[in-house]
């Protein structure tokens, strides 16, 4: 991503999980801040984290989870409010509220100029509740959020109402499939774009694909990967960068 000139990253709870063997939700705080460390430190880029849930419950142990999320260099931090102990449940809105306060109490006291983003679950759960999903938002951005979120909204006129409910921060939209381009959403309002899991979903689709006409005798799946020269030009280019 560096080396194609995007200004910024992001990590993926999914795209992670997915690398280790595990589903989404299936690695501990310990296995992401260690990822989140070496993505800071293996590129000069911004990097988001996919921080979950924070990886507590209660408000402390919130901000503890932030704390160390801030140590390891990120730029910036997401915090859902999805209650990862219960089947498609969020949190009450007031827990949800005090658990992004110790969010952002956290990043505050380290003194880091770190993004604190708030993340609603809900369309992901119901992708009619527009309306609950902007009240959460709004509310997000009166407690501290320095930019809002909620996965899953794809109509133009939604996407411009969250863009109006919290204004003047910004609104992230997630891109998990063709549709909108960059242009488009920037014409609505949308000031910061993100993907999720959905690169780590190409890759592995390609190779599944590739590796299923392997099964079946053929290795003609090969033919669609890229040279290993261009790609080791790329990472001896930026080892060199960074001695």
């Amino acid at each position: 991503m560096q080396h194609l000139g995007f200004k910024a990253v992001a990590s993926t709870s999914s795209g992670f999980a997915w690398t280790t063997g595990r589903p989404d939700y299936g690695v501990n705080r310990s296995d992401v801040l260690h990822h989140l460390s070496v993505m800071s430190s293996a590129i000069d880029l911004p990097v988001n984290a996919d921080f979950e849930s924070g990886f507590a419950e209660d408000p402390e142990g919130v901000a503890e989870s932030v704390g160390l999320a801030v140590d390891t260099g990120v730029a910036g931090l997401s915090i859902e409010d999805r209650d990862i102990g219960a089947d498609d449940k969020l949190y009450d809105l007031e827990i949800a509220l005090e658990r992004l306060h110790a969010a952002r109490m956290a990043i505050d006291r380290s003194r880091q100029d770190v993004i604190l983003v708030a993340r609603t679950e809900g369309l992901l759960i119901d992708a009619r509740a527009v309306k609950p999903a902007i009240h959460r938002l709004v509310a997000f951005a009166e407690a501290g959020a320095d930019c809002l979120y909620a996965p899953g909204v794809i109509d133009k006129d939604d996407i411009a109402a969250m863009v109006r409910a919290v204004a003047p921060k910004p609104l992230n939209v997630l891109m998990m499939r063709p549709g909108f381009s960059v242009s488009e959403l920037a014409d609505l309002g949308v000031r910061r774009i993100s993907v999720g899991g959905a690169l780590a979903r190409v890759a592995l689709g390609a190779t599944i694909t590739a590796a299923e006409q392997m099964r079946a005798g053929s290795f003609d799946g090969l033919g669609a990967a890229m040279q290993g020269g261009p790609l080791n030009d790329i990472f001896r280019e930026h080892e060199k960068d960074r001695r």
